[in-house]
């Protein structure tokens, strides 16, 4: 069998030599044909220099290189989508996605299993902050969005040629891969193992954009934010309701009706605030369609090495010119 690696980079000159050799070491001497595709996700520091050169000594390393940064799902994607293996395994530069993990991930797939998703046991090297973080993001996701998606388990995974086949029709702007592979339904096996601290560098998702990344995870995967503005708008309209009963009661029954100036005001903020959010909510799923309706391309590629440009599916740019032909070492 052919496997292929695909690892997205973002300023990982670092971890890159680490990584290399470590793959190295697991997999030459396995004996299993395979391909590693590094996608730089317009790196401002020294990792494409780094892998181009890697890439002229190695045929069985690959590299495309971005125009600009497109963000991880994307490189994911791209990585998918150039991918020739039998089997792909999407993993980190980072290497808190072990290298000596891939022997028991072909095994698994071996024995039948379209998606092999190894399953973190513990977040060495995180903050509280973000395991926190990451456990409710997990909770929400399998509670109100798509209860399919297994906890503590990110994009490192092993997919079949039949499940790569199955991602690449799928070709929407914004993209949450876990859910996207959850969705197939495909037959899947989780591999605990214990994920380590980063060997060099600083994470590439700080708190701002991992929030943002839930958004769109969450926005881009279901409607569920529209439907709790639903609940929302209801249980206003109920509380409404039950003032406006409040003081006809006080009117007619009571006879003792007093200006009131902050409950007015109260339910006016109130009500502002719940349409307000609304219609934010609303705004926020009209650009998204906004964006699909464009029909762009999901990346724009500018070089390449020991890749074939015209072969992958569409929505996508691969722009070539002389001047991008790969350096000597």
């Amino acid at each position: 069998m052919k496997l292929s690696l695909v690892v997205p980079v973002f300023n990982e000159a670092e971890c890159l030599p680490l990584l290399l050799k470590e793959l190295r070491a697991v997999l030459d001497p396995s004996g299993l044909d395979y391909e590693v595709i590094f996608v730089d996700d317009g790196s401002r520091d020294a990792s494409l220099a780094l892998l181009s050169r890697e890439a002229v000594l190695d045929p069985r390393l690959k590299v495309l290189s971005f125009s600009r940064n497109f963000g991880h799902q994307t490189a994911v994607t791209a990585g998918i989508d150039f991918s020739t293996g039998d089997a792909v395994i999407i993993m980190d530069a980072d290497l808190q996605d072990p290298p000596s993990l891939i022997p028991e991930m072909v095994r698994l797939y071996q024995e039948g299993y379209d998606v092999v998703s190894p399953q973190r046991l513990a977040r060495q090297g995180d903050s509280w902050l973000k395991r926190g973080t990451a456990a409710l993001f997990y909770w929400i996701m399998r509670r109100m969005v798509e209860e399919r998606i297994p906890p503590e388990v990110g994009d490192f995974r092993l997919l079949s040629r039949g499940a790569v086949l199955a991602l690449r029709q799928f070709r929407e702007q914004h993209r949450f891969m876990r859910g996207l592979i959850a969705w197939l339904g495909l037959r899947e096996v989780i591999l605990p193992f214990q994920r380590r601290p980063r060997v060099a560098g600083a994470t590439k998702y700080p708190l701002r954009k991992m929030l943002r990344f839930s958004w769109v995870a969450i926005t881009s995967f279901s409607a569920l934010p529209l439907r709790l503005t639903i609940t929302l708008g209801f249980a206003a309209s109920l509380l409404g309701l039950a003032y406006f009963l409040f003081a006809a009661y006080a009117a007619l029954v009571l006879k003792s009706v007093v200006p009131g100036w902050t409950s007015l005001v109260f339910l006016q903020c109130f009500f502002f605030g719940v349409m307000l959010v609304s219609l934010g909510l609303i705004g926020d799923y009209v650009a998204k369609i906004y964006e699909e309706s464009k029909g762009r391309p999901l990346y724009i590629i500018d070089r390449v090495w020991n890749i074939a440009p015209e072969s992958g599916p569409t929505r996508r740019v691969v722009v070539l010119e002389p001047r991008d032909a790969p350096p000597q070492p």
